[in-house]
This record gives C-alpha cells, structure tokens and sequence, in this order.
C-alpha cells in the first residue's frame, strides 16, 4: 500500500485561504522579462515547499506552469530525469505560497490509492466501516495544485481514474459514495514525464509506456525541459556549489564531461548519465574530497555497468586529460 493511500497528505485544518487574495507581478519575482499577473495565496501552509532562493527557472517552463496556475490550464512538463521537471513546478508553487501536492505514480499507486476506500474504524466502542477518500477526490474540492510524478509510467487502470478529471471543469463521480465533486475553482493539475505519451522505443526508460491519446488531447499545455546550456548549468552549479566558484575551469570540464555521457545516453551507448543532479553532487563532494578525480569514481563512476567504464575513461580523458581508470 502507498504512503497516499489511507488519508490524504493535507488536513482540513491546514487550508486556511480557499481563494487567492493577492497577485504576483512574474516579471519581478521569477528573474525573466515576462509579464503576467498570478493569483497568490498571502497565507503560507506548511504544504507550501519551501523556497529555494538561488533557484534557476527555465523561461518558457516557468512560464507554462504559470499559465497552469494563471488560467487553469493543465500542463505536463516532460523531458530527461534531472532535469528539474517536478522542482520547476514545486518552486512556481513556493513562490504563489500554494499548496502542492506530489504523488508519484510508481506501479504500486492503484485506483483506490486516488479514489478512496472503505476503512474499517472504531467509534463509541463500536467497529463500523466508514469510506476514506483518495488523494485525488480530496485535492480536487481544494485550492490544491496536484502534480503527478513519473506520469507515463502510471498502471492504465489508474490513468483512467485521472483522465476524469483533465477537463477543466470536469467534474469526478465517486460511485460507491453516490458524489459528484465538482472540482474547486483553484485546484490545479500539473504532471511531469521522461517521454511525451509515446512509450519508450529506446529502452532508457524502463516501465514507461504509451499514452492514451484521447487523455494527451486533455493536456492544455506541453512544456519541453531539456538539459540547460552549459553556461547556465554552470549557474545552476555554482548556486548549490559555491566553493567552486574559485575553480571555474575546473567545473566547466565537469559539465563537458557530464554533456559527453549525455550524448552517448541518447545515442544508446550509455545505460546510465549524469544529469545536473548528478554534477552538483560530484561538486559538493569534490568540495568534501578536494579532489575531483576521487569525487568523480565516488559520485558517478562507481554505479556505471563495468562494460561501460572504458568509453566513460575516454569521455574523462577528454575532457580532464587524465586516465581515471588507472591514475
């Protein structure tokens, strides 16, 4: 049984605003020139993330997730793993003090999980069977933004359950309740993907599959995030990193040497790659180790197929002029 499965992740105590009572101005809080005005939430839950203030937002993800929070569009963020898809949203979130709600949709999220069920409970002394609600009755009659992790490798009886609710006013029946919740005015819905509803031909990401394209239809918006350029990255590094601002050059061959492995992922001749997850770890740890070579084999090399190793070394030799095999 799942973590969402017996009670939902909010409580109604915690839900102390129903509407938005303030705009945000995006052009001065998301570090872009692009202006819309956000609803916001003035009160912050403890389901509000937490900011992270050296964040770096991608513009035309932020601003599709923004347009999803703006005019409740429902939007689906795809592109390769560690790439920022759910953070981008979490972060979009932080910054309206919007509660968010994660739910990955890993093979054991079954259709009661999202709908609810039948709990047996104790009251006055005596067993009586009452019906818990899922995670997904509950979010909708909130001003709750719902994200939906992993999207595409969801079981088809659970996407089903989902495609109820993707129309904008659609409202969702729970049967064995005889209810027909009609979903708030600031609920909101967002998902993230490695694919776009197309399955997985390539075999990168396994346990993911195609899509029903009557539900991608339901989908208002499909933003793309991709790995960042590299002089962006290097930002991105530097805010979590900021020791290796001393050692530039060194941190602009690890992203070379991160872009090397991404190359040889999508052209199938590597199972695993670093992501920008993965380079700012090698960078804290190169600051723990002072030693990159050791942080690399600690951070990376280490969880790589043994038959992989050697065109690793050559990538590494490339980009640090320096055998990591043998030196």
């Amino acid at each position: 049984m799942s973590k969402t499965a017996v009670k939902p992740a909010i409580s109604n105590e915690t839900m102390t605003l129903e509407t938005p009572d303030k705009s945000i101005a995006t052009d001065k809080v998301f570090g872009f020139k692009w202006h819309m005005n956000v609803p916001a939430f003035s009160e912050k839950t403890e389901y509000v993330p937490e900011i992270d203030a050296d964040y770096h937002f991608e513009p035309d993800t932020t601003r599709a997730i923004l347009a999803g929070f703006a005019h409740n569009r429902r939007v689906i963020v795809q592109g390769y793993h560690g790439t920022g898809k759910s953070t981008h949203i979490e972060q979009v979130a932080a910054r309206l003090n919007w509660p968010c709600i994660r739910v990955n949709l890993d093979s054991h999220i079954s259709r009661t999980d999202l709908v609810g069920r039948d709990v047996i409970t104790l009251k006055e002394g005596k067993q009586i069977t009452q019906f818990q609600e899922g995670i997904l009755p509950w979010s909708l009659s909130r001003p709750v933004a719902l994200v939906f992790d992993e999207y595409d490798a969801g079981r088809p009886d659970v996407m089903f359950v989902i495609q109820r609710v993707l129309e904008a006013h659609g409202k969702f029946t729970l049967l064995d309740q005889n209810k027909v919740i009609s979903p708030h005015p600031y609920f909101r819905l967002f998902a993230t993907s490695n694919t776009v509803g197309l399955g997985d031909a390539t075999g990168l990401y396994h346990g993911t599959q195609p899509i029903n394209q009557g539900q991608m239809d339901r989908w208002n918006i499909v933003a793309n995030l991709n790995y960042l350029p590299p002089e962006d990255e290097l930002t991105v590094v530097l805010s979590k990193a900021k020791e290796m601002g001393k050692h530039k050059d060194k941190l602009k061959s690890m992203i070379a040497m991160a872009n090397l492995t991404r190359e040889g992922f999508m052209n199938g001749d590597l199972s695993t790659v670093m992501s920008p997850r993965t380079v700012i770890n090698w960078a804290e740890n190169t600051q723990i180790f002072n030693d990159v070579h050791l942080a690399f084999k600690l951070t990376f090399l280490n969880k790589c197929d043994e038959n992989e190793k050697q065109l690793l070394a050559e990538y590494y030799q490339r980009s640090f002029n320096h055998d990591i095999l043998n030196g």
